[in-house]
């Protein structure tokens, strides 16, 4: 019985945690989990068969952290294949035919351009060599766990599915909020994999049973796939030097019923549980059904961070249309210099205007389509977060879109010719991309209805084929111009009503192309819209600044039931006056939300602009912002295209004193960033982009200042401890704290603690910043403190790390506690007192 059909049946159970059975069986604080399993395969086999023992139907190897990246940090890389090997066998050998054995597949510990320093084929290459490694040695499944990033999720999902033939489990982990470190939540999360069709979807890690429940419930109202579970034993705590976990076997046996009843699939351990964790949880779930969740389809399209659903029980969304360079001189020149500064002001301009999803579209004749596509979408999705179309008929340019592309896009398009189809549905299936089918063909667009029909059949038939489902499908029936064929009109409406009706699949149109050649052409647009609306359309791809267009999408929204009790058209028309000027931007405070910018700084300006007669607002666009406005936008937005201008500007045209640029200009937009950050309304990619804009702009400004106004703010010392090799919080802290004046002198990881002493008193340091990810280098901060009092050093001791909180930070004597790297800012502020501010 293959394990699809198990999990029809019954409820499957994993193991547990195999970190805390490696140290209660000899590890040693930082050493490599994966040699000493390695170096022990007794032991190994022998944990293995506890957890077979105590119930397991799936236990999983010991190579969470075997992929080349993480083993170079032992100087292991070139073992990788090896190590896999070893593990696999061992596990086999240890489950003696008891239970699968699923090839665990952990995070590479780095971060994707442009916040970090690697690319989809980076990670895709890495996470490929482990996993063919481990199906050669005999997996039966893999478990990717314990991803942060749903772009490595990406990678290492994609990788593994087109690789190897072996399901795979994907499991997220998920912060105190409910979202991951980098900002998705559960339901953006399960779109994104599910359109990469994994054998089941879940969560690990993420605290305890009680924080993953309801990400769990999450999932379960909108998919039919299964899902697994692995929750730690509670957040652990240090307790007489020990690391305890609070929650007991008892504990997580109540809350496996819970997991099952909210739709859980597979359920298991992650962090502190041992087998007899998993005996508790056999004994309460083993062998019982699983709650049925038939029949849940989800149309829907994503973005890191933000989602689509679409449907008649959903809001109406539309595709802005503007980052097109047809016929767009400004907009072409940009892209063939390859700047893409034009590009995402249209981004970021269609998005504050409405448009929840936008089409990319970098087709400049003579230019190397696949490298625009790619700086395109790079720029765009760190500039804005919505879902992206990816609007091209070159087939390497749709590839370079999809692998920079951290979401569930959709490729706009392929036609009904077969030549066309073997070429792009292949993509969307391994990137799991939603596709767009043009109702045309070798022989043009059919005039009627039916034939256009008959090719959206086919184009889902043989997107079927290529393994895709009904909901990745999208048709479009292609609308025709009043202007030369106004019996054709409706023939586009007809076709799209049996679209629907007949096989349920989405629906997208270029509304207005009906008006082309026609005077008062957003009359004929919206009237065509509404009409389409009607007749079943999901996605109109127009352009949000069209007033009418827009007014007839929220007056629809209303009509189709598709507005909850009108609220959105209210709030927007509860001061429109017929006949009367309906200005769209009201007041500066509006101006403000527009643009996310504190209303201080609009109102900031330099003596120079004081003096100038401001026009009245009557839109965005007539917006005087002041330059200190104009570099605090540019910082909160992340704006490194036109930071470097903006500020030479400033201080070679209008001679305006570096010191006032910092003050005045950027260190209001990076407050506002992390302001937003503390709001949940911005998540780490943003922030670090705004940190990213501030260090460039601050690398032109500080040679300029004077030796007084140049001199840091205090000095800090950053690390991570040793036998701890995770850096990347500490890391984002670092830049946060450069960018706000201090000196840094970051140590790296797997610091020992005297060379953090030694470093601190040679470098009269004011503070140092500590950082763990390990319950059990956690006691590697105390040698720290201790130290610091041995010496009698003046400086004060900020720790932090996800395994830590503040009951912890107080009871080894840390001055301050950090949760994040906006508050480490915070802490170490008042650490430091006004005097030094």
């Amino acid at each position: 019985m293959d394990l699809s059909t198990r999990l029809k049946e019954k409820i499957l159970i994993l193991d547990g945690a195999m970190g805390t059975m490696l140290q209660a069986n000899g590890m040693k604080a930082g050493e490599c989990p994966e040699l000493f399993g390695a170096n022990n395969p007794a032991v190994l086999k022998d944990i293995h068969y506890q957890y077979a023992e105590a119930g397991s139907d799936i236990i999983q190897t010991n190579t969470f952290g075997a992929n080349r990246f993480k083993l170079d940090e032992y100087g292991l890389g070139e073992r990788t294949v090896e190590i896999n090997t070893l593990a696999v066998q061992a596990a086999r050998e240890g489950a003696r035919g008891h239970a699968l054995v699923a090839a665990s597949i952990g995070p590479t510990g780095k971060l994707l351009r442009p916040m970090g320093d690697v690319d989809f084929d980076d990670l895709y290459e890495v996470f490929r060599e482990q996993v063919l490694a481990c199906e050669k040695a005999g997996a039966d499944l893999l478990s990717i766990e314990t991803m942060g990033d749903i772009g490595e999720m990406r990678a290492a999902l994609i990788a593994a599915r087109h690789n190897t033939r072996l399901p795979v489990l994907a499991h997220m982990t998920f912060e105190n909020g409910g979202r991951t470190m980098m900002g998705t939540d559960p339901l953006t999360a399960l779109i994104i994999i599910e359109g990469l069709q994994p054998l089941a979807i879940g969560a690990n890690c993420s605290g305890g049973a009680r924080e993953l429940l309801p990400v769990i419930e999450k999932m379960a109202r909108f998919t039919s796939l299964y899902l697994s579970v692995e929750p730690n034993a509670g957040m652990p705590a240090l307790i007489n030097g020990n690391t305890v976990f609070p929650d007991s076997p008892e504990d997580m046996a109540e809350y496996a019923l819970r997991l099952r009843d909210a739709g859980a699939n597979i359920i298991g351990g992650c962090c502190g549980t041992t087998p007899a964790h998993i005996r508790a949880i056999a004994s309460v779930i083993k062998g019982l059904a699983p709650i049925k969740r038939e029949g849940r389809r989800l149309r829907a399209l994503a973005s890191r961070g933000q989602h689509i659903l679409l449907g008649n029980e959903h809001p109406m969304a539309f595709i802005g249309e503007r980052i097109n360079p047809t016929a767009r001189k400004k907009l072409a020149q940009d892209i063939r210099e390859g700047k893409m500064q034009v590009v995402v002001e249209e981004a970021r301009q269609q998005v504050a205007g409405g448009a929840p999803m936008l089409d990319v579209n970098m087709g400049v004749p003579g230019i190397d389509e696949a490298n625009a596509m790619r700086e395109a979408v790079l720029n765009i999705q760190a500039a804005v977060d919505v879902p992206l179309s990816l609007d091209s008929t070159n087939a390497a340019a749709i590839e370079e879109g999809l692998k920079s592309f951290v979401g569930r896009p959709l490729i706009n398009s392929t036609t009904g010719e077969d030549k066309q189809l073997d070429i792009v549905l292949p993509l969307a299936k391994k990137y799991g991309a939603a596709i767009l089918g043009l109702c045309l063909d070798d022989s043009g667009i059919p005039y009627q209805a039916e034939a256009r029909v008959q090719i959206a059949r086919k184009i889902r038939k043989k997107a079927l084929e290529y393994g895709l489902r009904d909901e990745d499908i999208f048709i479009d029936c292609l609308v025709k111009t009043a202007s030369a064929e106004q019996s054709q009109v409706m023939e586009t409406l007809k076709a799209l009503r049996i679209v629907k009706e007949e096989m349920n699949l989405g629906t997208v149109l270029g509304v207005s192309n009906v008006s082309h050649g026609l005077p008062a052409r957003e009359i004929l647009n919206s009237s065509y819209l509404s009409m389409a609306w009607a007749a079943g359309l999901d996605l109109p791809i127009m352009n949000p600044f069209e007033e009418r267009m827009m007014d007839a999408n929220r007056a629809a929204a209303v009509l189709l039931n598709r507005d909850l009790n009108s609220a959105g058209f209210i709030e927007k028309y509860r001061d429109y006056k017929p006949g009367g000027a309906n200005a769209t931007i009201k007041n500066r405070h509006e101006i403000c939300l527009q643009c996310n910018i504190p209303e201080l700084i609009i109102s900031q300006k330099t003596p120079l602009e004081a003096n100038k007669q401001q026009s009245k607002v009557t839109s965005l666009a007539d917006v005087p912002l002041s330059i200190y406005a104009q570099l605090s936008k540019a910082v909160l937005e992340g704006n490194t295209g036109t930071i470097e201008t903006l500020i030479l500007k400033v201080l070679d045209e209008d001679h305006i004193a570096p010191l006032e640029v910092i003050n005045q200009g950027l260190i209001p937009g990076i407050e506002s960033a992390g302001q937003l950050y503390e709001q949940k309304k911005y998540f780490l990619p943003q922030l670090m982009m705004a940190a990213e804009t501030m260090k460039r702009a601050f690398a032109i400004v500080k040679p300029r200042l004077g030796e007084e106004a140049s001199q840091s703010k205090g000095v800090i010392i950053m690390a991570t401890v040793e036998g701890d090799i995770h850096d990347i919080g500490k890391n984002i802290v670092t830049v946060m704290l450069e960018n706000y004046g201090y000196r840094v002198i970051d140590l790296g990881k797997d610091v020992e603690a005297e060379k953090i002493l030694d470093v601190a008193q040679q470098e009269k340091a004011d503070i140092i910043g500590l950082s763990a990810l390990m319950t059990t280098t956690m006691p590697h901060m105390s040698e720290v403190i201790e130290g610091v009092k041995a010496r009698g050093l003046p400086c004060l001791v900020m720790v932090g790390g996800a395994v830590l909180n503040q009951e912890y930070a107080d009871s080894i004597g840390a001055d301050a506690y950090s949760e994040d790297a906006r508050q480490a800012v915070l802490v170490t502020q008042m650490l430091l007192g006004k005097s030094k501010e």
